[in-house]
């Protein structure tokens, strides 16, 4: 078992919410730390097949973009795969998929839904919170 817990609830989706989110799981997994994201609302579209590929860029940020492609970082969907690879548990909140109408094979691959009771299980325990 990891010496540290780091729980993230992601709520918001744009793009430079979903890099905030994505590195610092992803730094986190690498330290050899135990993850967990919990994504809802507007954060579902992170794991969303569809609409990770099409995130906008929060209103004023949008020079950003061009200092990602300068910077080569990789797209949403690499960094998707390197959590997952890493061992990032990926959450999709039930609640706000019912009330989105999404289905569970509109996500990316390696996400389990759950409610909030199935995040606050792992979160009880965390070393660190953080909330986007």
């Amino acid at each position: 078992m990891a010496d540290k817990r780091v729980a993230i609830i992601a709520g918001n989706g744009a793009l430079d919410d979903a890099y905030k989110i994505l590195n610092i799981a992803s730094a986190a997994a690498a330290t050899d730390a135990e993850v967990s994201i919990f994504f809802t609302f507007e954060g579902l579209n992170i794991i969303h097949r569809q609409n990770h590929q099409h995130l906008q860029m929060g209103s004023g940020k949008e020079h950003f973009v061009q200092g990602f492609k300068r910077a080569h970082v990789p797209s949403i969907g690499e960094i998707l795969e390197i959590a997952r690879e890493s061992g990032v548990q990926m959450i999709a909140c039930q609640m706000t998929m019912d009330v989105m109408g999404l289905k569970k094979e509109e996500l990316i691959d390696g996400v389990e839904v759950g409610g909030a009771a199935t995040f606050l299980d792992f979160a009880y325990d965390a070393d660190i919170t953080l909330t986007f």
